[in-house]
C-alpha cells in the first residue's frame, strides 16, 4: 500500500513541477528507502509482500501492443531500419555497460547486472537471470538509466537535428525504456509507438540472445 500511496504522491508532486529529478520513477524509491530504513525492515520482506507489483510489469509493457498497433503503416514502412537499429544499439549498450563496468574495477556480479539495464525490467531481469546477474540488482539498474535516460533524451532533442518522429522515438525507446516510452507520448503519438515498439524490440533480441551472451562471458 505505501508503494502505491507513494507513488500517487510523486505523480501529483510532479504534475505541478514537472522536473526530471521530481519523477515518481525517482522519487517513490527515495520514499521507499527512507520508510524501510526508518522501519528496520529488509528488502526480502518488502519484495515478498510486493511481489504481486512486479508481476504488473508484464502486462503493462503488453499494453503498449495498442499505440504500437495505431501506427502500423510507420512501423511497416521502416521496419528494417528499426530492426538493424534494435540489433546494433542493444548490442552497444550491454557490451559498452560490461567494458565500462571493468574498467571501473566492478565484480562479475554487478557487471553482468548491469548490462541489462537499457531493457524494460521484465526483459532485464530475465535477462540478467540468464546471464548469471542478480535480477534484483539489475531493477535497480533499469530504474536508474530510466529516469536519466528520459531526462538526457530530451536535452539531446534539443541537440541533435532529428526531426522525424522515427529517430526521436526511437532514441527513448532504445535508451530509457519505459521512462523513456511515457517521455515519447508527451512528445507525441508517433514517437510513443515507435517508443514502445523498440522498447519491446530491445527485450525480445536479447531475451533471445542472452543464452548465446552467457557463452561469451
Amino acid at each position: 500500500m505505501a508503494t502505491i500511496l507513494f507513488y500517487l504522491a510523486a505523480k501529483r508532486v510532479y504534475r505541478r513541477f514537472p522536473m526530471w529529478w521530481l519523477t515518481p520513477l525517482a522519487i517513490t524509491p527515495l520514499l521507499l528507502m527512507g520508510l524501510l530504513i526508518g522501519l528496520n525492515e529488509n528488502y526480502r520482506n518488502y519484495f515478498s509482500a510486493t511481489h504481486w507489483l512486479v508481476a504488473l510489469l508484464g502486462p503493462a509493457t503488453v499494453a503498449f501492443a495498442i499505440p504500437i498497433y495505431q501506427q502500423r503503416a510507420t512501423i511497416r514502412r521502416y521496419w528494417p531500419v528499426l530492426m538493424v537499429g534494435v540489433v546494433i544499439g542493444s548490442s552497444s549498450a550491454m557490451f559498452s555497460a560490461w567494458g565500462l563496468a571493468h574498467l571501473l574495477g566492478l565484480n562479475d556480479a554487478i557487471s553482468l547486472s548491469l548490462m541489462p539495464r537499457s531493457m524494460s525490467t521484465p526483459f532485464a531481469m530475465t535477462v540478467s537471470g540468464d546471464i548469471g546477474g542478480t535480477p534484483d540488482l539489475t531493477a535497480i539498474f533499469v530504474v536508474i538509466t530510466g529516469v536519466f535516460g528520459a531526462a538526457l533524451g530530451e536535452v539531446m532533442l534539443n541537440w541533435l537535428p532529428l526531426r522525424s518522429a522515427l529517430a526521436r522515438g526511437a532514441l527513448f525507446g532504445m535508451g530509457a525504456h519505459g521512462a523513456g516510452v511515457a517521455k515519447a507520448h508527451q512528445i507525441g503519438s508517433e514517437e510513443g509507438s515507435i517508443a514502445g515498439l523498440v522498447m519491446v524490440l530491445v527485450g525480445l533480441v536479447n531475451v533471445l540472445a542472452a543464452p548465446f551472451i552467457a557463452q561469451l562471458l
